[in-house]
């Protein structure tokens, strides 16, 4: 056989989905998927990525490239919807580069996606253990900084000289209790992650609900700052070098596509779940960035890794003696905690793919036969998950969030090309 010999729809549908006991369960409907995509799409992105591109590229413009980074994620969505209707089995683009463009594509890719899948946990894994030490700090808990990053990191401590870390354990905890959660079933797992979707979008709503109330219009004026002189800061090429920056928030919609075989009707609600979580990410993005901006000045944001929790800072500073002044303070704990739980479900959606892009490699022969077991009572490929669980907890553990950044950006724009192709 050629390396590009490719398959029909019909026999990848026949392989992967399989009889008995091998079967993934159909289970998910449009509202899970949805929630799912939420879930993937909401994290570091609303929560770090928006200030940065606001302060170095687009200004109050920043808006703008909201918009222009959601219609081009449009255009990669509707790639996955297409394919995740018309072949609704486990793999994503593994399985499309399968039926189109060949074997050896297909292989390529299947590894690639761990770079997008497994990483990408990883990368939220060392996120959420920062977010967990900011709130502990906030609760006036001490968390030991040799334990809460990465070896060789060197973390900041109050009130005394900086520590060297050398191991990041509150990123293996959360690892280990999202592996456990989805061997134990999808459904519960899509259960689990829409009570998170629904934290994290409540804080996002009472951020921008209490936020503007202390806009102050000259912070949007000018609305697109005059260029430095330097291309992408500021001007009309900082609004579109703002929008490749904040691309890479609104990724995690391609992972909803790994779901198609566990999809109740995929031809009907897969699109959904694709399209409409990218179309409410996109609503809220552009709300919460228009609204920092509105309450900050946005060159005040430049390298502050946590800008909503400084918009905030600055409302309850303007409330002080009013009826807001403790409410806001409440609402400075909640972004912390809308950070948690934002990257927790995202770290639930990616640890949910990475082990069926397996499971999909393993039944077209490419990986061991074990990799495509599936758990006779809970219906999930439980030793894939189980050895995604480790590599996950490793990277996380012992790898400096800069580095899993950067691999993660390879690995999606590669996917984002193959599946375009």
């Amino acid at each position: 056989m050629s390396i590009f010999a490719t398959k029909s729809i019909e026999q990848i549908e026949a392989e992967q989905i399989g009889p008995g006991e091998g079967t993934l369960k159909r289970v998910l409907g449009p509202a899970q998927l949805v929630s799912l995509g939420v879930g993937a799409i909401i994290g570091t992105g609303i929560f770090v990525l928006t200030g940065q591109a606001a302060a170095a590229n687009a200004g109050p413009a920043i808006v703008l490239s909201m918009v222009i980074a959601g219609l081009t994620s449009v255009l990669a969505a509707l790639c996955y919807s297409e394919f995740a209707a018309s072949v609704p089995v486990a793999g994503s683009a593994y399985t499309y580069a399968y039926a189109t463009l060949g074997e050896f594509v297909a292989w390529v890719i299947g590894w690639d996606l761990i770079l997008e899948y497994a990483l990408g946990a990883a990368t939220v894994a060392v996120g959420w253990s920062g977010n967990l030490v900011t709130l502990l700090h906030q609760l006036g808990v001490t968390f030991p900084a040799a334990i809460s990053a990465a070896p060789g990191t060197i973390v900041k401590v109050a009130g005394g000289d900086p520590i060297t870390a050398v191991f990041n354990v509150p990123a293996v905890l959360i690892t280990i209790a999202v592996t456990l959660l989805l061997i134990i079933g999808v459904s519960e797992s899509a259960t689990v992650n829409a009570v998170i979707v629904v934290i994290k979008l409540a804080v996002v709503l009472i951020v921008i609900g209490a936020g503007a109330l202390f806009i102050d219009p000259a912070n949007w004026h000018p609305f697109i700052p005059p260029n430095t002189g330097t291309f992408g800061e500021y001007g009309w090429s900082g609004v579109l070098r703002g929008a490749g920056v904040i691309f890479f928030a609104y990724i995690g919609f391609d992972a909803v596509s790994t779901s198609a075989q566990e999809a109740r009707n995929p031809q009907r609600d897969m699109p959904r779940g694709i399209l409409g979580s990218l179309a409410i990410c996109t609503v809220l993005f552009v709300l919460v960035s228009g609204v920092m901006v509105g309450i900050v000045p946005y060159r005040q944001m430049l390298n502050e890794p946590a800008p909503l929790v400084i918009a905030i800072d600055a409302a309850a500073q303007r409330a002080v003696g009013s009826v807001w002044e403790g409410p806001l303070d409440v609402v400075k704990v909640l972004v912390t905690v809308g950070a948690l739980a934002a990257l927790s479900s995202v770290m639930v959606v990616m640890m949910l793919a990475q082990p069926r892009i397996f499971l999909a490699m393993s039944r077209d022969g490419l990986l061991p036969e074990w990799a495509g077991r599936v758990h006779p009572r809970f219906k999930t490929p439980h030793r894939s998950t189980i050895v995604t669980g480790i590599a996950v907890a490793l990277a996380s553990g012992l790898t400096p969030i800069g580095t899993l950044g950067t691999l993660v950006s390879i690995g999606t724009l590669m996917a984002f090309v193959i599946v375009s192709a």
